[in-house]
């Protein structure tokens, strides 16, 4: 099988989930020829340095105004790599650009779609692969027919790892006719949110709710989730009151989660949280209150006051 993966660029590097996508991709090629498309902004290395998790050509499309985050234009981008790599099938990685062109591109292929896909496809009768539906809360099995199919792969749907070492992928420049309407909309700016890791993209997430009575406390937070590596994130009440940035919410309204690890500190676990959390391996919650409904959401509890626990795990994790 031919396969296409469209990579998305954070800075000059490509997006650790769209790694993931192009591992999957080899996964399912089975073989077959992975080729990639991206638009301007990486370094040509970093394209070239995904021949390690599987590709073997980087369709590079240098045109100036695809950075403007064009849906339409993304969308018929995209489409044509599939053409010319006479690919059977698209992989990327879920965001909010993606969310936006996968239905677009599978009209433009007249092809199957599946959104939210956290597993490799069960081949042995059709192509069936699974979903994560209900915010997380269960599973949907889907066959997709058709001779193409176009995949959105949740976070952690593979792990990003690299196949062949020192291995490089050809990069070629692409440009292929996109018509000027699929420009007529243009995104102007950009406000990205803070940080040395971002929430969409992190293994490890501390988070803190109103159990902290007040954003002076949030040190401990940020020195636990400095130990770890990890993104910090907060409850909707915190960000409601200005504690925290809105960025940082997580739950049904906000930036939904799945890391490896997700600690939370002080937070009651109301079922607005735990939607945006629950695809997460494995919960930690810390709270005083041994009702709060986190802990029957959580792998492991602790019961007890976040500012005498927080401090003496962040010290341990620091010996260790």
């Amino acid at each position: 099988m031919s396969v296409l993966v469209y990579v998305e660029i954070d800075g000059a590097q490509v997006k650790p989930s769209s790694l993931e996508a192009v591992v999957y991709a080899s996964k399912i090629a089975d073989g077959g020829n992975v080729t990639v498309v991206a638009t301007k902004g990486a370094e040509e290395s970093a394209l070239a340095a995904l021949g390690a998790y599987g590709a073997h050509k980087v369709l590079l499309a240098s045109d100036d105004k695809l950075t403007s985050g064009g849906v339409q234009a993304v969308s018929t981008l995209v489409a044509e790599a599939a053409k010319q790599a006479g690919a059977n099938a698209l992989v990327m990685a879920r965001s909010s650009m993606v969310d936006a062109i996968a239905s677009r591109i599978a009209i433009k292929l007249q092809a199957s779609v599946a959104a939210n896909v956290v597993s490799l496809p069960d081949t042995t009768d059709g192509f069936k692969v699974r979903r994560s539906v209900y915010t997380g809360k269960a599973f949907a099995n889907v066959v997709l027919p058709g001779k193409n199919k176009v995949l959105t792969l949740k976070k952690g749907a593979v792990e990003a790892i690299v196949a062949q070492e020192g291995a490089t992928a050809t990069v070629e420049a692409f440009s292929p006719a996109i018509p000027d309407s699929d420009f007529s909309t243009q995104l102007k700016s950009v406000e990205k949110a803070e940080g040395d890791i971002l929430l969409p993209e992190a293994d490890i997430v501390v988070s803190a709710g109103r159990g902290l009575k007040g954003p002076e406390n949030w040190g401990m937070i940020e020195d636990l989730a400095k130990t770890l590596g990890a993104a910090t994130a907060c409850s909707k009440p915190v960000s409601d009151m200005d504690w925290r940035p809105h960025h940082e919410h997580v739950g049904q309204t906000g930036i939904k989660v799945s890391p490896n690890l997700y600690i939370a500190v002080g937070i009651s676990g109301a079922i607005q949280h735990l939607a945006g959390v629950n695809a997460s391996k494995v919960i930690v919650a810390i709270n005083k209150d041994s009702e709060a409904p986190f802990f029957k959401a959580a792998d492991y509890g602790i019961v007890g006051d976040a500012f005498d626990i927080v401090p003496k795990l962040n010290e341990v994790l620091k010996k260790g």
